[in-house]
């Protein structure tokens, strides 16, 4: 069946999960991969894909081909987040699936994932491990085997530090407590979703996963990696690695997830040396000859300051068990400093890494 957000549809999922598939002018991507998700082998869930305003002939391939699948039509392309936001107050589960149209998924991805939710009711969310769609032996970027969190706020992941991924030779196969999830493919309690607020329709697109998740956290509720679960994601299908708009976005982004979420006594520390970083990796991208990318670091500090007063009126606290630098998945040193001046590049190298939740915890 077809839906129109403009409409306000009530899309009341029976079954236990919803699998949301977000795709953008991703005919051929659906052509390849939506198969693999209808052999899903779970058997309690129902897929429902939300064209978000693609121009291509997405519409007319999911009509013509797969007219069993309910699909929501977004009429204007406001972005990743606004795909999310638009329709998921519309689709009522007891579990949502997120993932995006380039993610190739086994038959018994989903399985592991509800398991693990099942068996902790204090678990808000979960991952699987994400592999390289291209280079199936190698984590992939935007994920790999799970988030984590830096004392500056400088994501990274088991797997994979800045730009450097690892080969997968089974290193990072326990599952483990995280920071966050990635956006390429995950599950979420939907009721809880809905109560932290959902995806932030500011970020438009890159981290908004990570501030939904540290929002997860502080609401007490942990967030873990199962890799038991496995997913292969082509990744920069939308924004290209690499590009001046994703490192626009990933500056702006970490600045404006930052002002949200840290306590103010942590802000008032961590922004400016934020900020003093920022200054200093556009100055080394000019060096190099990067131009661009130092241009997107500048632009990226413009837009935060220009709306400074917005990113401050969208911080909201609720009670949480522990201090943000407590929460598992923070690592309590720079990863700037281990990467660059150490010369650390995998993540089982980094000390004291056993304080960011490395290890096993009980639910």
């Amino acid at each position: 069946m077809i839906y129109h957000c403009r409409d306000n549809p009530r899309i009341r999922v029976k079954e236990k999960v919803a699998i949301v598939l977000l795709s953008y002018n991703s005919r051929s991507y659906l052509e390849q991969f939506l198969p693999f998700v209808l052999q899903t082998r779970y058997p309690d869930f129902r897929l429902i894909v939300v064209d978000n305003a693609s121009t291509d002939d997405t519409a007319d391939f999911l009509t013509a081909q797969y007219p069993q699948i309910d699909v929501v039509r977004i009429d204007v392309n406001r972005g990743f987040t606004n795909g999310f936001v638009k329709s998921l107050p519309f689709i009522e589960a007891e579990y949502y699936a997120l993932l995006t149209s380039d993610v190739e998924l086994p038959p018994d991805w989903l399985d592991p994932l509800l398991k693990a939710m099942e068996a902790d009711p204090r678990l808000g969310a979960c991952q699987p491990k994400i592999k390289a769609y291209r280079e199936r032996d190698a984590f992939e970027y935007a994920g790999a085997a799970g988030g984590y969190l830096d004392i500056f706020g400088y994501p990274f992941c088991r797997g994979r530090i800045f730009d450097h991924v690892e080969k997968d030779r089974g290193q990072y196969d326990r599952p483990v407590e995280i920071f966050w999830a990635s956006g390429a493919v995950f599950l979420i309690r939907a009721e809880l979703y809905h109560r932290i607020g959902g995806f932030d329709n500011d970020f438009f697109a890159h981290m908004e996963e990570i501030d939904l998740c540290w929002r997860i956290r502080r609401a007490a509720y942990r967030i873990r990696v199962i890799p038991d679960s496995v997913a292969y994601h082509v990744g920069g299908s939308v924004i290209l690695y690499g590009s001046r708009e994703k490192v626009y976005h990933n500056y702006r982004n970490n600045l404006i997830m930052l002002t949200k979420n840290l306590p103010l006594s942590a802000l008032l520390w961590i922004l400016p040396l934020r900020i003093l970083l920022d200054l200093v990796s556009g100055l080394q991208a000019l060096l190099a000859g990067h131009s661009g990318d130092c241009s997107a670091m500048l632009k990226a500090h413009r837009d935060y300051w220009c709306h400074w007063r917005k990113w401050l009126n969208k911080r909201y606290f609720e009670d949480s068990e522990l201090p943000w630098k407590q929460m598992k998945g923070v690592y309590r040193k720079s990863i700037v400093w281990q990467f660059f001046i150490k010369g650390i590049k995998t993540f089982s190298e980094l000390p004291a890494i056993g304080t960011a939740g490395e290890q096993e915890s009980e639910p």
